[in-house]
């Protein structure tokens, strides 16, 4: 691997998460046309905001993790650049500098459309991508994370999609926002599953380490299922029974599978394949939602 290449920042920003970061954006999106508000300048914006922001998490996760010793080069779960030696310090903190700037640049574009007090909320949403790993009591290390992503890979990128086409924020629009922030905690349930026992030994208190591998389990089963439930309001509010029932064949086809394949694996780094399956189904699950909203 060459140092600082095309290939190191590619492992550092982890495309394989951009479907947490999309699915939101693209569900707001699929709610605002079903109520006659789409608009897609701001929808475009929204996704680039969301993806932007995603490397930025990505990229201080990678460089704070291993300052705090929680990614060491064999570490469990997908290498990460940094920890790896693919990308420089003086790189990655340039990296994470750009795509902050790009990001607010982006986000600035948004203004036009929800006005300035949106700047409060781009505060804080570059703030938290900071803080869920930097800092003196980072989130991710105080038990705090998972609540960090139902909000800003849920509530706050999708409520705000919708708000910023229809200029409004439904009943629906926050159970939607909800469901997805609920399934894309999966994927950091199943990583923090894998990791407890390096978490517990460097300090990193998630919520497995808290409470124990019985509790990941089930929270992760409590996850996928309350994303589903979720989803029954929205069918309610807006008569979109699709929405409801692509989700409902999800849940029983991919994600209980999944669930079960975890559960059984347990341990070790066979649990990357438990990860790439999370992956895959929290994309899907944004995928027929959106399908589910979109059908009259």
């Amino acid at each position: 691997m060459k140092t600082n290449s095309l290939r190191a920042w590619f492992i550092a920003v982890r495309p394989y998460s951009f479907g947490a970061a999309s699915s939101p954006v693209i569900a707001a999106s699929a709610l605002a046309w079903r109520d006659g508000m789409f608009r897609w300048q701001p929808a475009v914006l929204c996704l680039l905001f969301a993806l932007l922001m995603q490397c930025v998490a990505n990229l201080v996760n990678d460089y704070y993790d291993f300052l705090k010793g929680s990614d060491q080069p064999d570490r469990l779960g997908p290498d990460r650049a940094f920890a790896k030696g693919y990308i420089t310090e003086r790189a990655m903190k340039w990296g994470i500098g750009l795509f902050t700037v790009a990001s607010c640049l982006v986000g600035a574009g948004l203004l036009w459309y929800g006005g300035w007090w949106l700047i409060g909320v781009g505060a804080v949403c570059v703030l938290f991508a900071y803080i869920y790993t930097a800092g003196p009591r980072p989130l991710a290390y105080n038990g705090l994370g998972d609540v960090a992503v139902i909000l800003f890979f849920g509530i706050v990128p999708a409520g705000f999609t919708y708000y910023l086409q229809a200029g409004s924020w439904t009943f629906e629009t926050t159970f939607m926002a909800l469901a997805c922030g609920l399934v894309i905690d999966t994927m950091l349930m199943v990583n923090n599953f894998r990791d407890r026992d390096e978490d517990a030994r460097c300090g990193k208190r998630t919520v497995v380490v808290l409470f124990g591998k019985g509790f990941g389990k089930w929270a992760y089963f409590a996850l996928g299922t309350g994303a589903l439930l979720c989803c029954v309001p929205v069918a309610l509010g807006d008569g979109a029974w699709w929405a409801v029932i692509l989700p409902a064949a999800w849940w029983i086809g991919l994600f209980v599978p999944a669930w079960r394949r975890m559960v059984r694996i347990d341990h070790g780094d066979a649990l990357n394949t438990s990860l790439a399956e999370t992956a895959r189904n929290l994309l899907l699950f944004g995928i027929l939602l959106t399908i589910g909203l979109l059908i009259p």
